[in-house]
């Protein structure tokens, strides 16, 4: 028999950065799981994702760090599991207080695609430092404005879909980031080869006007059944 407390809540993505001994705390990200808008329909591998969570603030992340991040870094080391790199604390904010829901040795997706954009420091430096065990003195840099993605899926995805469609207008985004997930070169041309096709980043001064900047190359990028969600961020 398994008995688990019923948790109501808005859930965030916390990414910590651990050399074994010591740590670092990443930005945070919220995704959005369901296909339709408004979170209706299926559950997906993420349709879009936001960073900075306006929820997650100074206190509520000091709570973070003080009752999850760090007795789970103490934990490993008390268990003698020498582990370095990333933590994943998939977690739930009810009411004020941040509960874990799942952990990951790995950063999410698509949160990746909206926390890595607003790291201004050096990745490989950071590895480094992780590796010689010297992330505690590591000095993260974080650009504060938001990044939102926007993710384009195969139509029928997350249930029967076809590959092999042509994807136009790939060089019109010009202020944004793509990152490419199901697709591949087919000639001359670049075809979707997956469920979750490409997920468009952007960043702007706030939620709005990341998420009108993604959604504005989302529509311009064209194939065949390409769907995405128009209002990720909506409840924040």
């Amino acid at each position: 028999m398994v008995i688990e407390e019923f948790l109501s809540g808005i859930e965030v993505s916390v990414f910590a950065l651990t050399d074994g001994e010591s740590y670092i705390i990443l930005p945070e990200a919220k995704d959005y799981k369901r296909v339709g808008e408004g979170d209706a329909g299926l559950n997906t591998g993420g349709m879009g994702s936001i960073s900075p969570v306006p929820f997650a603030n100074e206190s509520f992340m000091k709570e973070v760090e003080e009752k999850i991040v760090k007795p789970t870094i103490e934990g490993l080391k008390k268990d003698s599991i020498s582990y370095c790199g990333f933590v994943f604390f998939g977690l739930i904010k009810v009411d004020s207080k941040p509960f874990v829901i799942e952990y990951n040795v790995r950063m999410g997706d698509p949160e990746t695609e909206v926390v890595m954009p607003r790291i201004q420091s050096d990745l490989i430096e950071m590895f480094q430092a992780v590796v010689s065990g010297n992330i505690k003195s590591y000095e993260l840099k974080v650009d504060t404005r938001t990044a939102a993605a926007v993710m384009l899926v195969s139509g029928g995805y997350p249930e029967n879909y076809e590959n092999g469609k042509e994807i136009k207008n790939i060089n019109a985004v010009k202020e944004s980031m793509i990152f490419h997930a199901g697709t591949k070169q087919d000639g001359n041309m670049i075809v979707s080869n997956g469920g979750r096709v490409m997920a468009i980043t952007s960043l702007g001064n706030s939620i709005s006007e990341a998420i009108e900047k993604s959604n504005y190359y989302a529509d311009i990028i064209k194939f065949e059944g390409k769907h995405f969600r128009k209002d990720i961020g909506f409840d924040l």
